[in-house]
Protein backbone atom coordinates (compact mmCIF):
# COMPACT_ATOMS: atom_id res chain seq x y z
CA UNK A 1 0.00 0.00 0.00
CA UNK A 2 2.83 2.36 0.84
CA UNK A 3 4.62 1.64 -2.43
CA UNK A 4 1.44 2.21 -4.45
CA UNK A 5 0.87 5.53 -2.71
CA UNK A 6 4.46 6.60 -3.35
CA UNK A 7 4.17 5.67 -7.04
CA UNK A 8 0.92 7.63 -7.35
CA UNK A 9 2.44 10.72 -5.71
CA UNK A 10 5.51 10.46 -7.94
CA UNK A 11 3.36 10.13 -11.08
CA UNK A 12 1.24 13.15 -10.12
CA UNK A 13 4.38 15.15 -9.38
CA UNK A 14 5.87 14.22 -12.75
CA UNK A 15 2.66 15.24 -14.55
CA UNK A 16 2.52 18.55 -12.66
CA UNK A 17 6.10 19.36 -13.68
CA UNK A 18 5.37 18.30 -17.26
CA UNK A 19 2.33 20.61 -17.38
CA UNK A 20 4.39 23.51 -16.04
CA UNK A 21 7.35 22.99 -18.39
CA UNK A 22 5.49 21.91 -21.53
CA UNK A 23 1.81 22.94 -21.29
CA UNK A 24 0.99 22.00 -24.89
CA UNK A 25 0.92 18.48 -26.36
CA UNK A 26 0.34 17.23 -29.91
CA UNK A 27 -3.31 17.05 -30.91
CA UNK A 28 -4.66 13.52 -30.49
CA UNK A 29 -7.07 13.64 -33.38
CA UNK A 30 -4.63 14.68 -36.12
CA UNK A 31 -1.53 13.37 -34.28
CA UNK A 32 0.11 16.79 -34.50
CA UNK A 33 -0.19 17.17 -38.28
CA UNK A 34 -2.88 19.89 -38.31
CA UNK A 35 -4.91 18.10 -40.97
CA UNK A 36 -7.15 15.06 -41.10
CA UNK A 37 -8.30 13.14 -44.13
CA UNK A 38 -12.02 13.32 -44.71
CA UNK A 39 -13.56 11.48 -47.67
CA UNK A 40 -10.12 11.21 -49.25
CA UNK A 41 -9.37 14.94 -49.02
CA UNK A 42 -7.19 16.74 -46.45
CA UNK A 43 -9.13 19.02 -44.13
CA UNK A 44 -8.06 21.29 -41.27
CA UNK A 45 -8.36 19.48 -37.94
CA UNK A 46 -11.47 20.73 -36.13
CA UNK A 47 -10.06 19.99 -32.67
CA UNK A 48 -6.83 22.01 -32.88
CA UNK A 49 -7.94 24.20 -35.84
CA UNK A 50 -4.69 23.44 -37.68
CA UNK A 51 -2.43 24.64 -34.85
CA UNK A 52 -1.18 21.08 -34.23
CA UNK A 53 -1.17 21.50 -30.44
CA UNK A 54 -3.67 21.21 -27.60
CA UNK A 55 -3.57 22.35 -23.98
CA UNK A 56 -2.94 19.50 -21.54
CA UNK A 57 -5.77 18.59 -19.15
CA UNK A 58 -3.65 19.35 -16.09
CA UNK A 59 -2.73 22.78 -17.41
CA UNK A 60 -6.37 23.50 -18.24
CA UNK A 61 -7.33 22.58 -14.66
CA UNK A 62 -4.53 24.76 -13.27
CA UNK A 63 -5.63 27.74 -15.38
CA UNK A 64 -9.26 27.34 -14.22
CA UNK A 65 -8.15 27.11 -10.58
CA UNK A 66 -5.96 30.18 -11.03
CA UNK A 67 -8.80 32.23 -12.56
CA UNK A 68 -11.12 31.23 -9.70
CA UNK A 69 -8.49 32.07 -7.10
CA UNK A 70 -7.74 35.45 -8.68
CA UNK A 71 -11.46 36.30 -8.95
CA UNK A 72 -11.96 35.50 -5.28
CA UNK A 73 -9.07 37.70 -4.14
CA UNK A 74 -10.05 40.92 -5.86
Amino acid sequence: MLIASAVLVAALGYYAVLCAVKPFAPCRRCEGRGEIERFGKPKTCPRCRGKRLRLRAGRRAHNAWRRTHDAGNR
